[in-house]
């Protein structure tokens, strides 16, 4: 019979993580508490609340329920709480490399201000890192929603802080507005500062919106960008480029974009070629963490120990990783497959 590894201790890179969406439901009703904050049924109930975001009112009440977790949030105490807690699971389940996502304008007015908000989080980051030994660096993402321009802001500001945690630029929200083209100069911006580009695309729009990413932003990676399952062209572009996409399938299946897990094309991306980093998007929200998509992917999917460490290996490459990360955590991955795998993680310090 053949030894089925823990993916827990799977060394991995975990690419796709929204700050707010991060938190543990249970600190969620201590913050909600500690301010008065009233929260509806769905996000007090233990279980993951019930969703389908593809059409506009299922988005809206996903946005709701996000915005108000977000509100709980309102001392650098919280902060470094919550960066703190989710270094703690992610290094459960075996991630040695973090790279979260945060639009620090949805904070700055509770924290005074835009630059406070991100040296704030920049210095949680620091000390959770410090703390649990994992390697954790921010992704300043622009919120497709509001003005180009503040995009360019925040930009800006995600340059100036490039020596001090953050390695990428993204663009998030629904992708269903506007158009990337409307955010080009603030992507070029980022990656003149040396940043990485990383938008989101391809989950509720279809392969228009990963194209849109390549041609109008430049990214190096794609946040989601599974619809591009549906473009065999695109497939062999992104394929041929190594531009990562970083699926997170209990999302997709939690937002409506597939019915059920067997039906997210993780098999399709992987044999085109694709390179991914599985990732968990919003926890909180859609109720299960990182080692949980390996797991969707082995028992959905049919993914062997050789190709879910291949998996593993592609979400390291993907990475922003020092060079010492990154041989650690591929030579676990080596470790794992040779070994039983309970003593092959190993840590970003």
């Amino acid at each position: 019979m053949e030894r089925v590894r823990d993916v827990r201790a799977l060394p991995k890179a975990h690419l796709h993580l929204h700050f707010t969406g991060s938190m543990r439901p249970a600190t969620l009703l201590d913050l909600a508490d500690k301010y008065g904050v009233h929260l509806p049924e769905a996000l007090k109930g233990g279980e993951p609340p019930k969703l389908r975001a593809t059409d506009e009112r299922g988005w809206f009440r996903f946005q709701r329920l996000y915005d108000i977790a977000r509100s709980c949030l309102r001392s650098p105490e919280d902060i470094q709480r919550l960066v703190r807690e989710t270094a703690e699971e992610d290094v459960r389940d075996g991630s040695g490399w973090l790279e979260i996502q945060v639009d620090p304008t949805s904070y700055a007015p509770r924290l005074g201000g835009l630059i406070p908000a991100l040296e704030i989080i920049l210095d949680a980051v620091r000390a959770a890192s410090r703390e649990t030994g994992l390697g954790i660096r921010v992704l300043v993402a622009a919120n497709r929603m509001k003005h180009p321009l503040d995009a360019r802001t925040l930009a800006r500001l995600a340059v100036r802080y490039a020596d001090q945690g953050v390695i990428g630029f993204g663009l998030s929200n629904d992708e269903r507005r506007g158009f990337a083209r409307d955010f080009d100069r603030a992507f070029a911006i980022a990656r003149d500062g040396g940043l990485l580009a990383a938008p989101h695309g391809g989950e509720l729009s279809g392969p228009a919106s990963v194209r849109d990413c390549l041609d109008d932003l430049h990214a190096a990676r794609v946040g989601h960008g599974v619809r591009a399952a549906e473009d065999p062209a695109l497939l062999r572009r992104l394929a041929d480029r190594g531009v990562t996409c970083e699926v997170c399938p209990a999302s997709n299946v939690a937002l409506g974009v597939y019915e059920k897990p067997e039906d997210v094309p993780l098999r399709t991306l992987y044999d085109a070629g694709v390179p991914m980093a599985l990732g968990a998007d919003d926890p909180l929200l859609f109720g299960s963490r990182l080692a949980a998509q390996y797991e969707i992917a082995r028992t959905a999917h049919g993914f062997s120990d050789t190709e879910l460490a291949e998996m593993a290996r592609q979400s390291v490459q993907g990475s922003r990783a020092p060079e010492d990360v990154r041989r650690k955590l591929l030579a676990g991955v080596d470790a794992w497959l040779g070994g039983t795998g309970s003593d092959a993680r190993l840590g970003g310090e």
